[in-house]
C-alpha cells in the first residue's frame, strides 16, 4: 500500500510538470515537459510617470491581466518582457507575478516563476548634454525624454525583464548599458544632409551611449544545458529628422549583437563591469526582443535585422508565423499597402495607417533543436482576441526539443 502511494505521488509530481496545452489559436499543439519554450513579449505595460506601473498594477489594470492571461496560455519557461517598467526595488515584478500571474486569468491556470532578472535601463535617465540639438538641456515630457540616454518621460520607462523557470545566473551576467557608440568601429555616426557635418558635437558623441534601454547577456541553465538569453530593445528608426540618427542608432544596436556573436578580438566591446570580447565560440544562445526592424518594409535603415537573421551563428528556421496576423492584415487595408514582408509573419500591429510588421524576434542559435514556434495572434472570434487590446505587439515563441 505505501508503495502504490508512493507512486501514486510521484505520478502527480510530474504532471504537475508537464505543460499546460496552449489554446488553438496559437497555431501550434503544446509540447510536452521535455520543451523549453523561449518567448518574447513587449507588453506595453509602462506609465508615463515616475512609479505610476506599480500603482496601476496595485490597483488593479485590465490590460495587466490581458498580458497575463496570455502568458498563462502560452507558458514559455523562459521570456522576455519589453516595455515593463523598471524599479529598483522589483515591486512592479513581484505584483504582477502574486496578482496578475499567480491568479487565474480569463480561466487560465496560474504560473509562477521562480527567477527573474531586471536591471536598470537607459530610458528616462539625463544625459545631461542637449542630445536633440534645440540648444537646451532637459525640459519636461518630450524636451526631458530627447535628452535623455535613452528617449523615456522617467528613468526605467520602456524597460526589460526576463521571467525563467530555470536558474538565472545573474553573477555570470554581462550588461552594454554604458557602452558608448562612438567606441563601435565604423560606428553609423549621423551626418546633417545639408552640410555633410556630423549631427552631434565630437564632445557629445564621444560620451553618448549606443544602448537607447540595454543589452544583456544572461547565462540560464536549461535541461538543454547554459543558453545565453541575448535580451535588448532597440530604438525605433523613427521620429527623427533627416540625419535619421533614431535609424542609424537601431541599426547599430542591432549590430552590436551581429558583433558580440563574431569571431575576432574585441577590445572595444565592454560591459558595464569592464570585462570586453564577444561571446565565445561554441556558446548556444538565443536572441530575443523587440528590434523595431522588419526585414522589408518600415523605417529601419536597408540591411538592419538581416545583420541577425543571416548571420553564420544565427539558425535559419521557420519564420514564426499565425493566422491572425494574416486575417488583421486584411482588415488593416491600407495601412499595409506595398508591404512586402509575408503578412502571416508580422508581430506587431500600428494601426491602419501604418499597419503590421515583424518586429520581434526569438532567434536560436546553430544548432539548437527547434520543433515549432509561432507567434500569438489570434483570429477574431478565438480565444484570447480580446487579449491582443493590451498592446500593440504579439508575444513570439519558439519550442526547443529538451529530449536530448
Amino acid at each position: 500500500m505505501r508503495t502504490h502511494l508512493a507512486l501514486a505521488l510521484l505520478s502527480l509530481v510530474l504532471l504537475a510538470g508537464c505543460r499546460t496545452p496552449a489554446p488553438a489559436a496559437a497555431s501550434a499543439s503544446a509540447e510536452p515537459a521535455m520543451t523549453l519554450r523561449v518567448a518574447t513579449f513587449n507588453t506595453s505595460l509602462y506609465d508615463e510617470t515616475h512609479g505610476g506601473l506599480i500603482e496601476r498594477l496595485d490597483q488593479g489594470d485590465d490590460d495587466a491581466r490581458k498580458i497575463a492571461a496570455t502568458l498563462q496560455a502560452m507558458r514559455p519557461d523562459v521570456v522576455l518582457l519589453n516595455e515593463f517598467d523598471y524599479d529598483a526595488a522589483g515591486l512592479a515584478a513581484d505584483l504582477f507575478q502574486s496578482r496578475y500571474l499567480g491568479v487565474s486569468q480569463d480561466g487560465g491556470e496560474p504560473i509562477r516563476y521562480p527567477y527573474r532578472y531586471l536591471a536598470e535601463v537607459n530610458t528616462g535617465v539625463p544625459s545631461g548634454l542637449d542630445l536633440d540639438g534645440d540648444g537646451r538641456v532637459g525640459g519636461e515630457g518630450r524636451f526631458h525624454g530627447n535628452d535623455a540616454w535613452g528617449y523615456g518621460l522617467h528613468p526605467g520607462q520602456y524597460g526589460m525583464l526576463v521571467l525563467s523557470m530555470h536558474p538565472i545566473d545573474a553573477g555570470a551576467a554581462r550588461s552594454f548599458r554604458l557602452l558608448r557608440w562612438s567606441a563601435m568601429p565604423g560606428a553609423r555616426q549621423p551626418m546633417r544632409p545639408d552640410t555633410g557635418k556630423p549631427f552631434y558635437p565630437p564632445a557629445i558623441w564621444e560620451q553618448l551611449r549606443l544602448s537607447s534601454k540595454s543589452h544583456w547577456d544572461l547565462p540560464i541553465d536549461t535541461p538543454l544545458g547554459r543558453i545565453h538569453l541575448l535580451a535588448a530593445h532597440p530604438t525605433p528608426p523613427v521620429f527623427d529628422g533627416p540625419e535619421r540618427r533614431n535609424a542609424a542608432r537601431n541599426h547599430d544596436e542591432i549590430r552590436l549583437w551581429a558583433e558580440y556573436l563574431s569571431p575576432g578580438d574585441k577590445p572595444w566591446l565592454c560591459d558595464d563591469a569592464g570585462r570586453c570580447g564577444g561571446l565565445p565560440a561554441g556558446e548556444r544562445f538565443v536572441i530575443v526582443g523587440d528590434y523595431n526592424a522588419d526585414p522589408a518594409d518600415g523605417g529601419s535603415l536597408p540591411g538592419t535585422i538581416q545583420q541577425l537573421l543571416e548571420h553564420p551563428r544565427v539558425l535559419r528556421y521557420a519564420t514564426p508565423r499565425s493566422e491572425g496576423a494574416v486575417e488583421a492584415g486584411q482588415r488593416t487595408g491600407g495601412g499595409n499597402t506595398g508591404h512586402r514582408s509575408a503578412p502571416a509573419h508580422d508581430t506587431a500591429s500600428f494601426g491602419p495607417r501604418n499597419g503590421n510588421y515583424r518586429v520581434d524576434y526569438v532567434l536560436p542559435s546553430v544548432g539548437l533543436p527547434v520543433k515549432a514556434s509561432g507567434v500569438f495572434w489570434p483570429r477574431e472570434g478565438e480565444r484570447g482576441h480580446a487579449w491582443l487590446q493590451a498592446t500593440d505587439h504579439r508575444l513570439v515563441w519558439v519550442d526547443l526539443d529538451a529530449g536530448g
